[in-house]
């Protein structure tokens, strides 16, 4: 029974840690898919959201199982209680992914280019990087929130003296503005991947050390 109770976790252990690595690759080839026009990463990221979506609810049938058939002891009950926070955190990653990913065919504004690539970066890695140093838990979220500035910022379309009032319309879309105004669009996905990040991040510091820092990094923010 003890055996098989450690094969039941670690097996949802591996599902889990296999649906990270396609919540990461999606938000991967979202943005290149942004940042090279290619639709064909913008496919691959739709194509696999229901692959995704099984795996969430293939993790959560799991986790009904372990509780209603097993006596968990105080840290496996943290370790089932994470992951199942952390399956709905990275479901709802996949799920910005995808909303990048709508823009794909989209040019940015070049001089958007560098701060949509970091903002990204730190977006994926994030959690990875807490998880280690609890005390910067909130630290993603926060950089975030400063690069998605800087990309509204970047993506304001330049001037156009032919159209002062910018109202000028071709093929019902407002010149110049359209690839700015979906380029705030994956600035703010961005920011949502960086907050299931950090929620990632509080729940392995949950997991591991049985300490709830979510309250500790919301008071941060606001202070």
């Amino acid at each position: 029974m003890e055996r098989h109770f450690e094969r039941d976790l670690e097996e949802l252990k591996e599902r889990l840690l296999w649906m990270g690595s396609l919540a990461e690759r999606s938000v991967h080839q979202a943005v290149n898919s942004v940042l090279e026009a290619e639709e064909k990463l913008a496919l691959a990221v739709l194509n696999e959201e229901n692959v995704i979506n099984e795996l969430q609810i293939e993790i959560d049938d799991r986790v009904v199982q372990l509780l209603a058939l097993q006596q968990l002891m105080a840290a496996d009950l943290r370790f089932v209680l994470a992951i199942a926070r952390i399956n709905n955190d990275l479901e709802r990653i996949a799920d910005q992914a995808v909303n990048i990913a709508q823009s794909g065919a989209t040019h940015p504004a070049p001089s958007a280019r560098e701060t949509l690539c970091r903002f990204a970066a730190h977006g994926r890695t994030g959690g990875k990087d807490d998880a280690r140093q609890p005390r910067f838990t909130g630290a993603p979220r926060r950089r975030a929130g400063s690069l998605g500035t800087g990309a509204r910022r970047s993506s304001r379309p330049a001037p156009r003296p032919d159209l002062p009032r910018a109202v000028d319309l071709h093929d019902g879309r407002l010149l110049g503005c359209v690839p700015s105004f979906e380029l705030i669009l994956v600035a703010k996905n961005l920011e949502r991947v960086a907050d299931h990040a950090t929620n990632i991040a509080e729940d392995v510091i949950y997991m591991v050390a049985g300490s709830d820092v979510r309250h500790s990094t919301a008071e941060r923010h606001s202070g």
